[in-house]
């Protein structure tokens, strides 16, 4: 790649390359795009592929290109830029962009239209947050029974620091007109045929003037990845990963609500608690998603895992929410009977991972299950059946995994 301040751009050659590989190689289910790759390369199914500028990572769909995270870089508390989960829903994504000729327009229903480059928006006041991105149907694959659409694991989130200039400093400068309902947020990526809707999203206008809603040019210290949204994305703590638009070109100020597919049709839920329906008995009633549930997560141990009898074991993990913060973690290790508070890590703030701590001492040879629980600061907690929904959205419940004690 290039000087991220001059240009970023993903070899196309290469580019291809790791499409048709993917393709060919990656357990990909109904409904998603396949290419061919020649028979030398072609890997055992569900291999992890090398996209530009990542470690191999699980292919969920290889155009639009949706990558999931390894488990293990969930041992950190901040997701390293090149392990961090992708998310594109357009087949036309942007793999090379020149800042120098790139700009953020703001328009709409506002009294002066704005025009930034990139150098400009690096020359207001900076602001960071650590916040997670989790995409709206992580953990999909694991409904039941199953629906269409992208079949992740847990790995579709990611925590990081994000650092750029707040939305409402934009909308102050521009300046709102009376009667600003919705603000809506363009990307560079596009379908491809005038059929396929662009992926446009809004916030409701108080949203947006959110003090922690961002503009990032950087995560984690450095500029973002092309496949994570370079030059800039929308950051919308504690809201799913559909809010936070990749590759933003275009803000606009509605009088109106916004009633683009990817907001009208798309990405809604049914008002119920988790959003949880029944398949014989759908809502009636949908919204937009928008607030995270609570979730926690062990990190470092996976099904199978062998310890030691007697031996001192750390169990850990991660919990989050949407941002009122997590208040405990608790551990079973006799399958949900009873439960001990673990102990927690520092605060790196209300939208981040919190990591938990337990020290466990095996006492038995065997198949243990261990399940976590997390409690948020709001009283949200985490239900020991999993709920479902249509949409394969918003799963929250009591995760377990399996180790063998030895």
């Amino acid at each position: 790649m290039t000087q991220p301040n001059d240009s970023m751009e993903i070899d196309r050659r290469e580019w291809l390359r790791r499409l048709a590989l993917a393709g060919a190689s990656a357990a990909l289910p109904a409904g998603c795009s396949r290419r061919a790759a020649p028979v030398a390369e072609v890997l055992p199914a569900d291999a992890p592929l090398r996209f530009p500028g990542k470690v191999p990572m699980r292919v969920i769909n290889d155009r639009p290109p949706c990558l999931e995270t390894p488990w293990s870089a969930y041992r950190h508390d901040l997701t390293p830029n090149d392990a961090f989960y992708v998310r594109w829903h357009l087949q036309i994504i942007p793999t090379a962009v020149d800042t120098r000729t790139w700009r953020l327009r703001v328009r709409g229903h506002v009294a002066h239209p704005l025009e930034l480059s990139l150098d400009e928006l690096r020359r207001m006041e900076p602001v960071s947050v650590v916040a997670v991105n989790q995409c709206s149907g992580n953990s999909r694959g694991l409904f039941t029974p199953q629906m269409p659409g992208a079949q992740w694991r847990n790995g579709a989130m990611g925590n990081a620091r994000w650092t750029g200039v707040r939305l409402r400093d934009l909308l102050q400068r521009a300046g709102l007109k009376a009667g600003a309902v919705d603000v809506s947020f363009d990307g560079l990526d596009n379908g491809g045929l005038p059929s396929i809707p662009d992926f446009i999203k809004s916030l409701p206008v108080d949203e947006a003037r959110r003090e922690d809603v961002l503009l990032a040019y950087e995560m984690n210290g450095e500029p973002l990845p092309l496949l994570n949204g370079f030059p800039l994305r929308l950051v919308v703590p504690g809201w799913y990963a559909t809010y936070w638009v990749k590759a933003l070109s275009e803000i606009t100020v509605l009088p109106h609500p916004f009633d683009g597919f990817w907001m009208a049709k798309a990405y809604r839920i049914p008002t119920t608690a988790n959003a949880v329906e029944k398949p014989s008995e759908l809502a009636q009633v949908t919204v937009p998603i928008n607030k995270m549930n609570v979730r926690s997560f062990l990190t470092s141990h996976q099904d199978g895992a062998q310890v030691a009898v007697a031996q001192p074991c750390e169990l850990s993990g991660i919990a989050f929410d949407g941002g009122s913060g997590i208040k405990q973690v608790e551990v079973s290790t006799d399958g949900g009977q009873t439960w001990q508070i673990a102990s927690l890590d520092a605060d790196l703030g209300r939208y981040s991972f919190r990591r938990w701590r337990f020290s466990w001492q095996p006492v038995a040879r065997g198949r243990v299950p261990i399940h976590v629980r997390a409690t948020s600061n709001a009283g949200e907690t985490q239900p020991l059946v999993a709920g479902w929904n249509r949409a394969g959205y918003m799963r929250n419940v009591v995760e377990q995994v399996v180790v063998e004690v030895m």
